[in-house]
């Protein structure tokens, strides 16, 4: 089997839906955001994969001791840090379902967005790759939301990748889509470009946004800019590197 291949399981028992959350020191924020995530998806056939990028905290033993109360959770563990693009990526190799439900392990996003994103992007055409959420009435400092105005700007400008809001954690994607673009640290804020690079159509649906009830950022506005603007570079050469066949015949 595949590096890429999830794990073998009967059709009946395959989940629809895969949420992947990373997480890194969220004790607070995991236990409560996996319950909510259960709950917004009742009814459905789903896996909910939290990824726990070596907290130094007591994340993972919160998640382990919810096993019992929600059976469709599952929890990897990197024995070190990789970061939040390294979790989401393990998240989607191990993950069974052909769509990918992506969000923040912060508790930010709405889980109760979630399922809307989910079903519209199973019944769309297959071209369709990504619906990302787009955050209304941002509840973040007034530095940040000025930060992210800033980098959303330019990198809107520059990559032309149609998101007004690619900082937004709520995303909804194939898998077999995301196995196909580039990897790279970071790689996760640049997804609506790198889908577009490949092929696929993006769209973009309003979603709720919460304030922060617990921890803290694992970012600061000058190292999210710094960091945004090496990828910015790196991804407008992924571009200009990319050559479309214009569509693919067997004979």
């Amino acid at each position: 089997m595949s590096a890429e291949s999830p794990p073998k399981v009967s059709p009946e028992f395959l989940p629809e839906f895969s949420i992947v959350v990373p997480v890194f020191d969220e004790e607070g924020a995991a236990p409560s955001l996996a319950r909510e995530i259960a709950s917004a998806f009742a009814g459905q056939r789903v896996e909910i994969l939290f990824i726990d990028d070596a907290s130094r905290d007591g994340t993972r033993g919160r998640l382990a001791a919810l096993a019992s109360e929600i059976p469709q959770l599952r929890i990897l563990a990197h024995r070190r840090n990789a970061g939040q693009s390294r979790a989401i990526r393990t998240g989607v190799l191990a993950a069974r379902a052909p769509i990918i439900v992506m969000l923040d392990g912060d508790g930010q996003n709405d889980p109760a967005d979630a399922p809307a994103l989910a079903l519209a992007l199973r019944s769309a055409p297959s071209g369709l790759g990504l619906i990302g959420g787009e955050r209304r009435n941002r509840r973040d400092p007034a530095s940040k939301r000025w930060a992210s105005r800033l980098a959303n700007a330019i990198r809107r400008r520059l990559l032309n990748d149609q998101a007004a809001d690619t900082g937004c954690g709520l995303k909804v994607f194939r898998r077999e889509a995301f196995l196909r673009l580039a990897y790279f640290d970071h790689m996760h804020r640049y997804l609506p470009a790198l889908m577009l690079r490949e092929g696929f159509g993006v769209a973009f649906e309003p979603v709720n946004h919460r304030p922060r009830q617990s921890g803290r950022s694992k970012y600061t506005n000058l190292g999210r800019l710094w960091a945004a603007g090496a990828d910015l570079v790196g991804v407008m050469w992924l571009r200009s590197r990319a050559r479309d066949p214009g569509g693919i015949d067997e004979s």
